[in-house]
């Protein structure tokens, strides 16, 4: 079995800009409220000409730059989304063509606000077992384009991002005996019986787009914040106990918690039920609100650049999303 290595990250925020000042007036809100509940104060917002593979179109360029691999050296892209350009073709195979990637392997994955980190681990097992040895993983969303900005509940909340990843193979350990990049642990999870909880209910088979749903806004997101909140820090902390027991260490061991970018406030709870000091959590939720799929790939790379992230840190990422989905990944970077 092979190591898995992170060979190189890349992100994009698109340069527009919506503030909380922006919102307040659109709806009943004002910036105090927004920062004291969430944390944000402000999302980027992709123009209409652009769709959800054009951001990520952006992020895989700066992810293959970075990895010093060409486009075709690519087995296979894995894009996760809730928002893709279109049902059909798949925005995967879309992304392809633009990044002239040949003919490899390309679908698309949603599992919401988790979608990157199951991206990332279906992409360890095929580099792992050695059927594939350079892999694609993008979270990428344009949500603006889902979000009701008549309801506060959900329109501070929300922005577009797209980040990316290349999975490879690690090196051999070194010969002074320290070791080579690698995913150490991973833990998946799902309770479908709390789906209710965060829906974008129209636009499939049950719910076919019509002038009557479209009038009703039953093609936005709804969402239950209160049971969000709970289940969000409930499930994140369980996934990052998980994975640091699967590989017998302690958040001693840790050097960053790059959790999923939904709240301030989710992310103090985490932390505080793990006893993490918030010092060592990557956020930018501030300057990008929720981006779903992409707030974790976006978020790593960035630390990656300011050089936060070193080469040999031990990184713990821990994701929440509809579905409900939750996921977690430990790995030497």
């Amino acid at each position: 079995m092979y190591k898995t290595k992170i060979l190189g990250t890349g992100g994009y925020l698109p340069e527009g800009i919506l503030t909380n000042a922006d919102i307040e007036k659109m709806v009943d809100t004002n910036d105090a409220w927004i920062v004291e509940r969430t944390g944000i104060r402000e999302r980027h917002i992709a123009p209409k000409h652009m769709a959800t593979s054009d951001l990520a179109l952006i992020a895989a360029q700066r992810a293959i730059e970075a990895a010093k691999i060409k486009p075709t050296d690519i087995d296979m892209i894995i894009f996760a989304s809730v928002t893709p350009d279109q049902a059909m073709p798949n925005a995967a195979c879309t992304l392809q063509a633009k990044l002239g990637a040949g003919t490899c392997v390309a679908w698309d994955l949603n599992a919401a606000c988790s979608g990157f980190v199951f991206g990332a681990s279906t992409a360890n097992q095929y580099v792992k077992t050695g059927m594939y040895k350079n892999i694609l993983v993008i979270g990428a969303e344009v949500l603006s384009r889902i979000v009701n900005y008549k309801d506060r509940d959900t329109c501070i909340l929300f922005g577009d991002a797209a980040g990316a990843m290349i999975f490879g193979r690690s090196e051999e350990d070194r010969d002074d005996g320290s070791h080579q990049s690698e995913i150490l642990a991973e833990s998946l999870f799902a309770d479908g019986t709390l789906g209710d909880l965060l829906t974008l209910l129209a636009g499939g088979s049950k719910l076919p787009i019509t002038h009557e749903v479209l009038d009703k806004g039953l093609n936005n997101m709804t969402m239950k914040g209160r049971e969000i909140f709970k289940n969000a820090i409930r499930t994140m902390s369980r996934g990052a106990s998980e994975v640091l027991q699967a590989n017998k260490m302690t958040l001693d061991d840790v050097k960053w918690i790059i959790p999923h970018q939904a709240n301030q406030r989710i992310l103090e709870g985490v932390a505080k039920q793990l006893g993490f000091p918030m010092t060592k959590v990557i956020m930018n939720l501030d300057r990008t609100g929720n981006t779903s799929a992409a707030t974790v790939p976006v978020a790593f790379d960035e630390a990656v650049r300011d050089g936060r992230i070193a080469r040999g840190d031990i990184c713990l990422i821990t994701v929440f999303g509809a579905g409900l989905t939750s996921g977690a990944l430990l790995l030497r970077y």
